[in-house]
């Protein structure tokens, strides 16, 4: 019996480490500084958050290409520990990412999963529906569309538990 024990004392802490490894590492370091708030923080007091550095992410909604600059808008969402968006977890509002030149709509395609690294540019007011909104604006440094396939890595496909369980893919 004893043996047992010591034995399961160590594979627990090798199956732990096994799950942490399949984690990948962000994509963007965060700088000095980086911002912790909410884009809905941010459009309550976006004064208080002036210039500061954000790494957010969520679902793109909308591009819409101006004459000298692209914007896409973007639902937030939390970030997990590499950076993609956690849609399970609820939005975190909205706001504006802010690119130089044209954005290829088809490489912002709606609905697809995005983390951008850049700075607060300020806030502008605009609707939601017919609802008035006021959207965070953040001058994008770098820009990644997650695929589905980056979305499913280094999420293990293993559950713990007791009794029968049948699982469809």
């Amino acid at each position: 019996m004893r043996l047992a024990t010591v034995s399961a004392r160590l594979a627990l802490p090798a199956l732990l480490l096994s799950l942490a490894a399949c984690a990948p590492a962000p994509i963007y370091k965060a700088a000095p500084g980086t911002l912790a708030a909410t884009p809905t923080q941010v459009a309550q007091a976006p004064k208080q958050y002036a210039r500061g550095q954000v790494i957010w992410g969520g679902r793109v909604v909308a591009v819409n290409n101006l004459p000298d600059h692209s914007e896409i808008e973007i639902l937030a969402y939390p970030l997990d520990s590499s950076q993609r968006p956690k849609f399970g977890a609820g939005g975190n509002g909205r706001f504006i990412a802010l690119l130089p030149g044209y954005a290829e709509p088809m490489n912002y395609p709606n609905g697809a999963p995005i983390t951008v690294d850049g700075q607060l540019a300020g806030s502008r007011a605009g609707k939601v529906g017919e609802a008035d909104y006021v959207f965070p604006l953040v001058q994008i440094a770098r820009s990644h569309v997650w695929t589905a396939e980056e979305m499913r890595s280094g999420h293990p496909n293993i559950n713990f538990g007791v009794g029968l369980g049948v699982g469809i893919r």
